[in-house]
């Protein structure tokens, strides 16, 4: 109950099924990092991007590049 805090194992990302997404806020400048499914639309939500070190981790994380990656508003 008042355990240490365990780290998130990074869930898979299927590239024939999802698509990488950045979420930006216009009004806050927000930025969600996350997995759109290609069929539904649904976006799931993986991190919070508050710096670029944090989109680079997100990059490293899934094993993709910079140029596969949509932003959406």
């Amino acid at each position: 109950m008042f355990g240490r805090k365990r780290e998130k194992q990074a869930a898979g990302f299927d590239r024939e099924r999802e698509i990488p997404v950045i979420r930006s806020s216009i009004c806050t400048g927000e930025q969600v990092a996350g997995f759109k499914d290609k069929s539904t639309g649904h976006f799931r939500e993986v991190m919070c991007l508050r710096s670029d070190r944090d989109r680079e981790d997100f990059l490293k994380t899934y094993g993709i590049r910079a140029e596969e990656i949509r932003r959406e508003w």
